[in-house]
């Protein structure tokens, strides 16, 4: 099977976890994810199946949006519940107009150092390995971009807010750091991913309801790979530019720049773009 799965995941509930129950219920070894999602976390994880896998990078690089909940006045070793307290501080309450000015100050392109718990490696490691054994280790910051943040509720010792952030982006580091600057700490109590790219939570499966459509034969939960991108179709005339397309060369094309979805007769070949009049190939099916 080739194709694109929206998954609700779960609280509770690590990517692998959904990766795993899909290899048993489609029979289908082939299944990577896009990004992962703690078990903490619920909400959007975009999982492709065959051929799709491929498409995983381009996947992955979309913007994000996450509501996320927060509680003010400790840190813990993870940045979230899942982790042990590490430091207290006696401002436990904050002001609404505190809160608005700070996170004013992360909105942009900022230098975000991740977590020590998460998969990044270094020197071939995993850092929530090096964590677990007691070893913290300097990192470097990843430049990243917020591009916005807007305060869904507030009631002083806690708040809720919904973000649009870049690939790359860890929401528990950028709690972190807001509470740092508050000088209250603060902490990740929830996070709940709603959209990538286009992709709304609204449009997507639990586990539980791909059980049920797989009983009656009902595949529609996966997208076609050529339905997944909304770019623009264009057709290849003639069996030169096909095969100069599908060798990776450009291909002489009078359309406006940007990203288009390729075919010839009706047979999606893949993904293009096209810089002054020269189409040229970046995935193939």
């Amino acid at each position: 099977m080739d194709g694109i799965i929206i998954i609700n995941k779960e609280k509770g509930m690590s990517s692998f976890d959904v990766i795993r129950s899909l290899r048993k219920l489609l029979q289908e070894r082939k299944i990577g994810h896009t990004g992962t999602l703690d078990p903490l976390a619920t909400g959007v994880l975009i999982l492709c199946l065959g051929k799709a896998t491929r498409l995983a990078q381009e996947i992955e690089a979309q913007e994000k949006v996450y509501e996320a909940e927060m509680e003010f006045g400790y840190q813990t070793d993870t940045y979230d519940l899942e982790g042990e307290i590490v430091a207290t501080s006696p401002k436990k309450e904050v002001k609404r107009e505190e809160f608005e000015e700070v996170l004013s100050h992360w909105k942009g392109k900022i230098s975000q150092i991740p977590p020590m718990y998460s998969a990044i490696k270094i020197q071939g490691k995993k850092l929530y390995e090096l964590a677990r054994k007691g070893i913290e280790i300097e990192r470097e910051g990843r430049e990243v971009e917020i591009f916005g943040i807007d305060i869904l509720d507030f009631e002083g010792k806690k708040a809720k807010i919904r973000t649009k952030v870049s690939k790359g982006t860890y929401i528990r580091s950028l709690i972190y750091d807001i509470g740092e600057e508050l000088g209250s700490f603060a902490t990740m109590t929830a996070l709940n991913r709603i959209q990538v790219g286009e992709h709304h939570l609204k449009n997507s499966y639990t586990i539980s309801e791909i059980h049920d459509k797989i009983n009656v034969c009902d595949f529609s939960f996966c997208i076609p790979v050529e339905e997944y991108f909304s770019f623009p179709k264009i057709q290849l005339e003639g069996e030169k530019n096909l095969i100069l397309f599908r060798n990776g060369n450009t291909v002489i094309f009078k359309e406006k720049d940007g990203e288009y979805r390729v075919y010839q007769n009706g047979l999606f070949l893949g993904l293009g773009k096209i810089e002054k009049q020269r189409l040229k190939g970046y995935k193939y099916f």
